[in-house]
């Protein structure tokens, strides 16, 4: 599962393959389309951020100090900002296998924007990626799981949802 787009940004140090972890891909931010905050992100807000190459954090429900695994890449495609990621959590990616925590947002700075209702956000620090269980855009989510990752017993508890 590799992201093609602007910037492929890997983490300095992915975690290997243990027990109990799951790697997936996903959408932490979708363009052109309005959030439940009103915003809207554009294509290329995400550029100069994943052109400085920092590590970004995997993190449960937006908390500092909550990482629960790692991102391997980062990219702009057409669609949003994708994320290939391994949760090392045990909970979480217990969760994530069966379907219960799909929802991806992302912590940030504005550095551009323009406008109201919606602000389209131009220009974006990105601080980090979070797995959530509402995201401010809905389509933000796990799109894939890469079942050679999942659990043991997960993928079958998956499988049937």
């Amino acid at each position: 599962m590799r992201a093609a787009g602007v910037a492929d940004v890997p983490s300095p140090n992915p975690s290997r393959k243990r027990e109990g972890d799951i790697r997936f891909a996903g959408y932490a931010s979708v363009f052109d389309r309005v959030d439940r905050g009103g915003d809207v992100v554009r294509a290329g807000a995400f550029a100069a951020s994943l052109r400085e190459r920092r590590a970004v954090p995997l993190l449960w429900q937006h908390r500092p100090g909550a990482v629960i695994g790692t991102i391997e890449t980062l990219a702009e495609d057409q669609r949003g900002l994708r994320v290939v990621a391994r949760v090392t959590h045990p909970t979480a990616a217990a969760l994530v296998a069966r379907g219960a925590l799909s929802g991806l947002s992302f912590g940030y700075r504005v550095t551009v924007a323009r406008g109201s209702d919606p602000r389209e956000l131009l220009g974006l620090d990105l601080a980090e990626v979070s797995l959530v269980a509402a995201p401010m855009q809905p389509l933000a989510r796990v799109i894939a799981l890469d079942v050679r990752a999942v659990p043991t017993g997960a993928a079958a508890d998956f499988q049937k949802e």
